[in-house]
């Protein structure tokens, strides 16, 4: 039986450019984001994931190890399958809704991680959703992309 995706950490940051570090709970609001991280009211890229076994083949790669929220992704997932996810494909975590509105982006000016380590997987891997209806999100919650 497959793995049932859940939520691994969630994280926040108060500035944009810097690692978010891992919280209790989130709370994310439709057509915002995450109340109180930096990069809330991003349009188009209001909440970011990125899965585990993604950070972890990076690590691997570059001999570092990297904790929860480095790559300033707002929620790291546990076995969920990004090859998956396409621009438009709706998740629920709880009571929370999401829609992918874009797969990477252009790494700025100053990413901590690339600064780093010399590379950096969100441009190429890193998830970006739309907030479609809030809620909280804890590690440990399941995820449930929607059939289309």
């Amino acid at each position: 039986m497959a793995e049932v995706p859940t939520v691994l950490s969630v994280n926040v940051s108060e500035r944009k450019g810097t690692p978010k570090r891992p919280v209790p709970e989130v709370e994310l609001v439709a057509g915002l984001g995450i109340r109180g991280d930096a990069h809330a009211g991003t349009p188009g890229r209001e909440v970011s994931l990125l899965d585990q076994s993604e950070i972890a083949r990076f690590q691997e790669g570059k001999g570092v190890y990297l904790a929860p929220g480095s790559f300033a992704e707002n929620i790291t997932t546990q076995g969920l399958d990004h090859s998956l996810l396409a621009v438009g494909t709706e998740l629920e975590i709880g009571t929370v809704r999401l829609r992918v509105s874009q797969i990477g982006k252009d790494c700025h000016e100053g990413c901590a991680i690339r600064e780093r380590v010399g590379d950096c997987i969100m441009p190429r891997l890193g998830v970006f959703a739309q907030v479609l209806v809030g809620g909280k999100v804890r590690p440990g919650d399941p995820i449930r992309i929607l059939p289309r």
